[in-house]
């Protein structure tokens, strides 16, 4: 177990993060984390780059919202996807968007910390970031999207942790 490895697990694990270490061929390690309770990030360090770790997510479209966003005309789709690219950018953080014919299916929301930043407060408030960058995705999917099983739109929990 590497220096850092040590480190960043020993953090996660004073906060009630670390949820267990996975097996994975492309990393040193990596790490599944519950932020906050019942959501899961990843946190990596990918082989080849032993001065770096990775936090991320990533979030499949319901399909049930899949489905009204096909009903969308193609120009709406676009812009969808544009307003969505916008949301995520404003948090700074770097992400990938699985949006074929501009129907958002998913997608994946990263930041890296280089070791000459890696502190336990960057750790913690980088998981932070990811968690409320994923959530403000959930959100703006819920609000345009949202129905219950009536057809209806659905009211939202105002409630950061969702």
């Amino acid at each position: 177990m590497s220096k850092i490895e040590n480190k960043v697990q020993k953090w996660l694990s004073d906060e009630g993060y670390f949820r267990q270490k996975v097996p994975d061929d492309n990393t040193n390690f990596h790490f599944i984390i519950n932020y906050p309770d019942d959501h899961v990030l990843d946190v990596i360090q990918p082989k080849g780059k032993d001065d770096l770790i990775v936090i991320g997510c990533a979030t499949n479209v319901s399909p049930e919202h899949l489905s009204e966003i096909r009903k969308l005309s193609p120009d709406k789709r676009e812009k969808f996807v544009w307003d969505f690219r916008f949301l995520l950018n404003n948090h700074f953080v770097d992400f990938q968007l699985d949006h074929p014919d501009n129907v958002l299916r998913g997608f994946v929301i990263t930041e890296e910390i280089y070791e000459d930043g890696l502190s336990k407060d960057r750790l913690i408030s980088s998981v932070k970031k990811i968690f409320r960058a994923k959530l403000q995705g959930i959100w703006k999917i819920q609000m345009k999207f949202g129905i219950d099983g009536n057809g209806k739109q659905s009211t939202q929990q105002d409630n950061m942790y969702v």
